[in-house]
């Protein structure tokens, strides 16, 4: 799976050097960026031109504390890259002011984006970023209030502090993606995946609108994708509906 996605990377910034990126953390994407980050050693022109945006971050601890985002994608990957600040733009974690961080964000994304590539992974309620589950979701970067799902997630295993909060890019901006690349292993996730090739869209889904968008990749695993493999196979002998 990270093979395969690291891979895709590449011949996305082969195809467009100045590739606006966007980063979404944890164990899915991981290997991922190892991978990137090894390539870059060899290859470190494929990087040069290329730019990157924080898809969400933990509200509330400081910047340098072990679990946030920021501190994973410096570590994983721009670091090893050797990103510089010019092509790098995040979430602050602890803005004074949560209100102007959002507007911060949304000016930046106005001025500098669409996003080209997002990269994701797929919560275990659905969530994108830190777009939970809820009767109505946002679409521009915007403060949410985090599930205990989330707040559950083995990234704050490492955190100093306490999370008050989250801080995402919204749904319309990952929707007006130009392609969506979503990691997803394990076991664990298996339903999750189920549920997003079978069901329909729904809010208390986040990750369903990613039915309506053009252009999206999975990479998944064996693992993840055992209960797709079951559905597929339990339906190609059934007669497909009448009409076009």
């Amino acid at each position: 799976m990270s093979v395969a996605a690291a891979a895709r990377v590449a011949l996305e910034l082969q195809a467009k050097p100045d590739l606006l990126i966007s980063l979404a953390t944890g164990a899915s994407p991981k290997r991922t960026y190892e991978l990137l980050a090894e390539r870059a050693r060899s290859e470190p022109t494929l990087f040069s031109r290329a730019r990157w945006i924080k898809l969400d971050e933990w509200g509330g601890l400081p910047m340098n504390d072990p679990a946030t985002c920021e501190t994973f994608l410096h570590e994983v990957l721009l670091d090893p890259i050797g990103v510089p600040p010019e092509r790098y733009f995040g979430w602050e974690s602890r803005p004074a002011d949560i209100e102007a961080e959002c507007g911060r964000v949304a000016g930046w994304l106005a001025a500098n984006g669409p996003i080209d590539v997002q990269i994701l992974g797929l919560g275990e309620n659905g969530h994108l970023g830190f777009n939970e589950p809820a009767p109505e979701l946002q679409g521009g970067p915007h403060c949410a209030r985090l599930s205990p799902v989330s707040l559950s997630h083995a990234m704050l295993g490492r955190s100093k502090g306490r999370v008050s909060y989250g801080l995402t890019l919204g749904m319309d901006d990952i929707l007006n993606s130009r392609r969506i690349l979503l990691l997803v292993s394990g076991a664990r996730k298996a339903q999750q995946l189920l549920r997003l090739f079978a069901g329909g869209v729904t809010n208390d889904f986040p990750a369903s609108w990613l039915q309506r968008h053009s252009d999206v990749v999975v990479f998944c695993d064996a693992a993840a994708a055992s209960l797709v493999d079951r559905e597929l196979m339990s339906t190609a002998g059934r007669p497909r509906p009448p009409g076009p």
